[in-house]
């Protein structure tokens, strides 16, 4: 059976912008779904209204009336080029209290995070933690308190369909083979679009941090996994990024930044140029083109140093270049400030604006303590050169769980080079990146061996141990034990 849903008279700003035709079956006619409406801006400064009437064979019809709340002659917000700018961050409660409780950790508690937003659940509250309308309303209370700054609220969109398919540990809820890109549309998206809207959070600069790992994944993983070759096509990641960046951008204090995976991922020639296509391809596809886009994040709640300060990838060692140390691997970037920036630079290059900003998460990327080197290495062999100047103290460049003796990053800062809106810190330090055991949960998340500080590693890493922490909970969840390395290790030093 098909019912409709069908705009009648009255405000004709208001619309149905999806589940205009639904079909229900034997198999779901008990599962509720969604019609969304939209209000679009007018000139006017009332609240209109419009029946909306639903309607199936052989059912009698129901007719309902919208009302939009009309925010004209209310603020209006300047879409600013870097939204970092002159802006104070937004200081999640739930993270800064954990961070608080431990040990020395109020030194950086006060450090503005991003809210991770990777289940349904989430948006409404999930465990106890804030939902989005809560955390939209603390931010503008602490706007409220800042004086003439405005502030920047971070959020990470992050729950398509058969998302981190070449991983396990982020697995998410929803499956393309089960109806995931609707529920992606109608429950997620639409529901997060809709609180954004809400005239109350106009004054607030809102960065939406756009799917991490999905669309590099379309670049390398899917000849070797099933669900990225799913994820690839109708449904998957490339329709799901267009929805996300049609209806955000549409907010006009929303900022779009997409996940650029990193160096240690798309930093080879054979990786490089292809990704800088699939990403035109895909944000030239919606309806604002290239413009529905501020920028791109690299290392997204990843360890990569931003700065290698002992060697670049131009060093040679008695004659021979770094690319061929084990560690380089013949990739033609040695950290992520050279590969923001030539990313950015191919980017716009290919028809981006040039206006285009760049964000490195430099959250868990410090690498202090006493294995940071001081100094280039003596060695003339190039291995024992690379190994003894690189800051990045991983085992492979490749292991991303929970790292061993990894430490926080620069904090959060405007401008910090050439190309670059800012330093941020997206994945909150002392949340754990998966189970270093299997778990059993509701959230879809599944044990990844990439996180078990006993496993051997794989292709991936070379067949290198994974270099996780041990005793980690599900990814999200607080590891004290990481949050106190990354305390101790930090470069530079929390004083």
């Amino acid at each position: 059976m098909t019912v409709t849903s069908t705009a009648g008279s009255g405000d004709t700003s208001i619309t149905v912008s999806s589940g205009a035709s639904l079909t229900f079956t034997s198999a779901n006619w008990n599962t509720p779904q969604t019609v969304t409406l939209a209000a679009a801006q007018d000139t006017d400064t009332t609240n209109g209204s419009r029946t909306i009437t639903v309607a199936a064979t052989g059912l009698t019809s129901r007719t309902v009336t919208a009302t939009e709340a009309d925010d004209d002659g209310g603020p209006t917000p300047t879409h600013v080029d870097n939204p970092y700018a002159g802006a104070t961050g937004y200081v999640n409660p739930n993270w800064s209290a954990k961070a608080a409780a431990e040990p020395g950790g109020s030194a950086v508690a006060n450090t503005s995070t991003a809210v991770w937003l990777d289940r349904i659940a989430a948006i409404a509250g999930a465990g106890g933690a804030m939902g989005l309308r809560a955390h939209l309303d603390e931010a503008v209370r602490q706007d409220a308190a800042n004086g003439s700054s405005p502030l920047t609220i971070q959020l990470v969109i992050y729950d398509l369909p058969n998302r981190d398919c070449s991983a396990l540990a982020s697995n998410g809820e929803l499956l393309i083979s089960q109806d995931g890109f609707n529920r992606y549309k109608t429950e997620y998206i639409d529901a997060i679009s809709a609180i954004l809207r809400d005239s109350a959070y106009a004054n607030l600069r809102i960065v939406t941090i756009i799917e991490p790992d999905s669309l590099p994944n379309l670049v390398t993983n899917i000849n070797s996994f099933e669900k990225c070759r799913e994820a690839n096509g109708t449904g998957g990641y490339r329709d799901g990024v267009r929805y996300a960046l049609n209806q955000l951008h549409a907010i006009s204090n929303v900022y779009t930044y997409i996940d650029a995976a990193h160096h240690a991922w798309l930093g080879w020639d054979s990786n490089f140029q292809p990704s800088v296509n699939l990403f035109y391809d895909v944000v030239s596809g919606t309806t604002a083109g290239v413009d529905s886009v501020d920028g791109f994040i690299v290392n997204t709640a990843n360890y990569s140093a931003t700065t290698e300060p002992y060697f670049t990838i131009n060093t040679t060692v008695n004659g021979t270049t770094v690319r061929q140390s084990n560690w380089v691997d013949w990739n033609y970037y040695v950290d992520e400030l050279t590969f923001a920036q030539a990313l950015r630079s191919a980017l716009i290059s290919k028809g981006f604006r040039s206006g285009l900003g760049m964000l490195i998460d430099t959250s868990r990327n410090g690498w202090g303590g006493s294995a940071r080197p001081s100094g280039p290495s003596t060695s003339n062999d190039v291995n024992q050169f690379v190994d003894g100047s690189r800051v990045d103290r991983r085992i492979h460049a490749g292991n991303w769980c929970n790292q061993s003796g990894a430490g926080l990053g620069a904090r959060p800062t405007a401008n910090p080079a050439t190309g670059l809106d800012a330093y941020v810190w997206i994945k909150p330090p002392g949340e754990s990146d998966g189970a270093s055991t299997d778990i059993p949960n509701d959230e879809g998340k599944k044990f990844d061996r990439m996180c078990d500080p006993t496993y051997t590693g794989n292709d991936l890493n070379k067949h290198n141990m994974s270099g996780a922490l041990a005793g980690a909970p599900l990814s999200g969840q607080w590891f004290s034990a990481q949050f106190r390395q990354l305390l101790a290790n930090a470069y530079p030093p929390v004083s």
